[in-house]
């Protein structure tokens, strides 16, 4: 039973459109030992359950002449295609329209019917629709209306009429027309090909004091992995030797190196720039941050947008409606009116033509492979085309504060000294102190400390205690000290605040900052001011985000209102809410949510869960090499840049526009086209044209998305 349920995923090659894509699955599902199959079309892969060889699995799609091999020879193989010359690829195409030209010539001279012409456009059409002859009949057999069979029915329809020239027409278009459609996705596809090709094949690896170079499969945990100036790393690791700058674009999409030293992570297909490394290996090759990026970004493009499945369940039902429209043109006119029959049989194979939905079919699929490609190459990964529609439609965005608007570090801002001891004194004693606390504002303190050399190490503590959500106290030489809020002085000291000393406090408090009190029992001794600093790029952001139509942003925090409502006002946030815990924050959103509409939350993708898993969109920042944040995000800015947000939002936007403007002109050339019925002048050249012209405008349409840069 085991081994019947094993999963295995291969790579394939060959696929000409979705159609067969899904043929190519029922076939696959057929083979005995197979319980399941699911092919992923844009990104050209086969997920099957079960057992099946991989000559089952191409004899399954001979049809096509698919090629198939194991998604595990990625890794080592790259994504390579074989190179093949222009005559050998599409040398069918090409003697199919010798044999036209032949045909033709013989037309003039001797007429249609001529034993040459008509051999010569026979010739013609078999050898250019053999394929499509192949797929359409056995379609017909099962019943199964797709735009091969439609294609397959026109030309023999033309060929029972005597239409020899314009058959052999339509087979050479439609053969064009799914090359245009196959360079259409491939295209789309570049940026997945590219990433599979970042990272080298080869690793030059020191195993037991011996250095040798091994295949990336074959390098394991624990190895040491030799990385020379000018080199690319193969494999995840940690730095254990040596110092560099680290060209991490590929993975997290920022543009300046990163110095890495001892103890640093670092990332297969990075460019190490300058020094000689020598990393611990932490990560097989399948599970480098590397191959789960191009895992996400390729089934993040099976993930279907609402218009893709729209347009998919429009198109089932689409072409059986196209035939009976075409039997109904064919044999109205001629039973009611009177008309020719072979003149509006021709109308009615000219509308089956038409209505080959080949256009409508990849209007939204290219738009989001090629938007979510772009995206990967800018360093965000987009979960899927429901997310990257999702996006387009925002109203508001809502930010955790620390870590995303802020540096998440925080620093002292203000030191007053009221003391007897000289500034340097004061801050040994509190630095002294804080050394035992584990509060998350006693870093920045002690960092503090260390940036003026002061050696607090050397002060012995006594009787150190901690008082929850007040502070903390402790002995130095017999003198006990205290440090905490203004809560633990008014309320267990019982301490009186002059006014002057209140507007101060008030005064910091007001600009953001978070006040910590050192004193006695009898007196205030020092005022420490502590903030967590501002991103450099926030303010930017937050203002592109509004050039762009964002009409609400907001800011979740944990920190008091006063705080929380002086950091909103220097961002410019239209609303802040303070003091909320992890679970608040996603009532948070709900409220949000309910009063702007659709909603999307930016956090650190691992405390922040469930505020991201409630809104429309979860983001998660910063999440190279971050397991959790990647998993669980709609959506991952890989590197720790902000200003990738205003990009995604705006590559959506236009992703959203673009689709809108593909279905509008693949479904506007075929009612034109349709049109032309009404006197009769529609030709089966002119249904394939505009099939085909529809094809390559919505196919440039949306490779114009490729342009938008961050």
């Amino acid at each position: 039973m085991e081994k019947n349920e094993q999963e295995n995923i291969y790579r394939v090659e060959g696929f000409s459109c979705a159609g067969c894509a899904g043929t190519f699955e029922k076939n696959v599902k057929r083979i005995p030992g197979v319980t399941n199959a699911e092919v992923n079309f844009l990104a050209s892969k086969i997920t099957v359950k079960g057992t099946a060889s991989i000559n089952e699995l191409e004899k399954a799609g001979a049809f096509e002449n698919l090629k198939v091999r194991s998604l595990e020879d990625d890794a080592e193989e790259g994504n390579d295609q074989p190179s093949f010359t222009f005559i050998k690829k599409y040398q069918n195409v090409l003697i199919a329209m010798v044999f036209f030209i032949v045909g033709l010539i013989n037309q003039w001279q001797f007429g249609e019917e001529h034993v040459y012409s008509f051999g010569a456009y026979l010739l013609s059409i078999v050898i250019g629709g053999y394929s499509l002859f192949k797929t359409g009949f056995n379609n017909l057999l099962r019943a199964q209306f797709d735009m091969k069979t439609l294609m397959t029915v026109a030309v023999i329809g033309a060929a029972i009429i005597g239409e020899w020239s314009e058959g052999a027409i339509v087979v050479i278009l439609f053969a064009i027309s799914e090359q245009l459609e196959r360079f259409s996705m491939d295209k789309a596809r570049q940026s997945i090909k590219a990433l599979m090709n970042i990272a080298p094949r080869k690793a030059r690896i020191r195993r037991d004091g011996e250095e040798f170079t091994l295949s990336v499969k074959d390098v394991v945990i624990g190895d040491c992995l030799i990385v020379k100036p000018g080199e690319k790393l193969a494999m995840d690791g940690k730095v254990t030797t040596g110092h560099s700058s680290i060209n991490q674009s590929a993975i997290t999409g920022e543009s300046i190196p990163v110095e890495k030293n001892a103890g640093d992570i670092v990332y297969a297909g990075t460019l190490n720039t300058e020094g000689y490394l020598e990393i611990e290996v932490t990560k097989l090759v399948k599970d480098t941050t590397l191959q789960k990026i191009i895992h996400l970004v390729e089934e993040s493009q099976a993930e279907k947008a609402p218009s893709q499945s729209f347009i998919d369940r429009f198109a089932r039902y689409y072409t059986p409606v196209i035939m009976v429209i075409a039997l109904l043109v064919a044999i109205i006119p001629p039973l009611l009116f009177g008309a020719g029959w072979e003149a509006w049989i021709y109308q009615g194979l000219a509308v089956l033509v038409v209505g080959c939905p080949c256009a409508l079919v990849i209007s939204t699929p290219v738009a989001i492979v090629t938007a979510i490609g772009n995206a990967a190459k800018q360093g965000v990964l987009i979960k899927g085309g429901v997310y990257l529609e999702e996006m387009g439609r925002l109203n508001a965005v809502a930010f955790d504060k620390t870590g995303t608007l802020t540096k998440g570090e925080p620093v002292v801002t203000e030191f007053i000294n009221y003391s007897n001891f000289t500034d340097d004194q004061m801050l040994t004693i509190v630095a002294a102190i804080e050394a035992y606390s584990q509060h998350p504002l006693a870093g920045a303190i002690l960092q503090n400390a260390d940036n003026k050399s002061l050696d607090y190490k050397q002060l012995e503590i006594t009787n150190f205690s901690s008082m929850m959500g007040k502070g903390i106290k402790a002995t130095i030489d017999y003198s006990t000290y205290w440090i905490g809020n203004r809560h633990l002085f008014e309320e267990d000291l019982q301490l009186v605040f002059s006014e002057d000393f209140k507007t101060v406090l008030n005064s910091l408090q007001n600009k953001g900052n978070t006040i910590m009190l050192v004193g006695n029992e009898n007196n205030i001794l020092s005022l420490l001011a502590v903030a967590d600093e501002l991103r450099e790029q926030s303010v930017r952001v937050l203002q592109s985000l509004k050039e762009i139509g964002i009409k609400h942003t907001v800011m979740l925090t944990g920190d008091d209102q006063r705080t929380g409502d002086a950091i909103g006002e220097k961002l410019g946030i239209d609303l802040v809410k303070a003091e909320l815990l992890p679970d608040e924050k996603l009532s948070a959103i709900k409220e949000v949510n309910a009063q702007y509409g659709s909603v999307a939350m930016v956090g650190d993708g691992v405390n922040d869960a469930p505020a991201l898993a409630s809104s429309n969109v979860g983001i998660a920042m910063g999440s190279a090499g971050t397991d959790t944040a990647l998993e669980t995000a709609d959506v991952a800015l890989m590197g720790d840049e902000l200003e990738k947000l205003p990009y995604t939002i705006s590559l959506s936007r236009r992703a959203l526009n673009i689709i809108k403007q593909n279905i509008a002109l693949s479904l506007g050339l075929k009612a034109i086209a349709l049109l032309l019925v009404i006197p009769g002048w529609l030709t089966l050249w002119i249904a394939i044209l505009s099939d085909m012209g529809a094809t390559l405008l919505v196919t440039l349409n949306s490779l114009r998305l490729l342009r938008i840069k961050k």
